[in-house]
């Protein structure tokens, strides 16, 4: 597919080209893109959905839980954000929490299908391990997130895609603003308790 409209029977290097529906295949294309983009978005949606819920249910904004996490909290309480919400910023950051396992978890299905997702599974459970994180957050959110990711890939939605949107999802939590994530982050923890 040429990017510039040709006439038909045109001459372009001395070779002649036949175009018979150049605008059909523009259309096509474009309609990939915007589908491509509504998966991404999805994905992040769904991702974000799994790892916010994953971590809030078993408890990562109650405390600072690793080495680290408490100092980070008390950081984004400082920047007048929510402390429980900054123990959880804290905690994704110090150790695989769910939003890492979800991240992984795509990147192995990506990799060799849901077998690449369960391997994932056990890194992120290593992972914990070393960090010394007693918690299973993101053993938990890595399985949700394996079984997920495969079994939308069948109704259209790629693991690529899912990376893509996991990272999306990461940055409205990590990337943009701690307190106001911070503050989102606190009212689903009272919400949940």
């Amino acid at each position: 597919m040429q990017l510039f409209p040709v006439k038909e029977n045109a001459t372009v290097s001395g070779q002649k080209i036949y175009l018979t529906n150049n605008i059909k295949e523009y259309q096509r294309v474009w309609f990939d893109m915007l589908n491509g983009i509504i998966n991404i978005i999805a994905a992040a949606i769904v991702a974000w959905i799994i790892f916010v819920t994953t971590d809030i249910l078993l408890g990562l904004p109650k405390k600072g839980g690793v080495s680290g996490a408490e100092a980070i909290g008390r950081s984004v309480e400082e920047e007048g954000g929510d402390l429980n919400g900054g123990y959880m910023i804290g905690n994704i950051v110090c150790s695989p929490d769910a939003s890492a396992g979800t991240l992984l978890a795509a990147c192995g299905v990506y990799v060799y299908g849901i077998y690449g997702g369960l391997a994932a599974v056990v890194l992120v459970f290593i992972g914990n391990r070393i960090c010394h994180d007693k918690g299973y957050a993101g053993t938990t959110g890595a399985i949700i997130a394996s079984f997920v990711i495969w079994g939308l890939s069948f109704y259209g939605i790629s693991p690529e895609q899912f990376i893509a949107g996991m990272v999306l999802a990461i940055v409205t939590i990590q990337g943009l603003s701690h307190k106001y994530s911070s503050r989102l982050l606190g009212k689903l923890w009272r919400f949940r308790s």
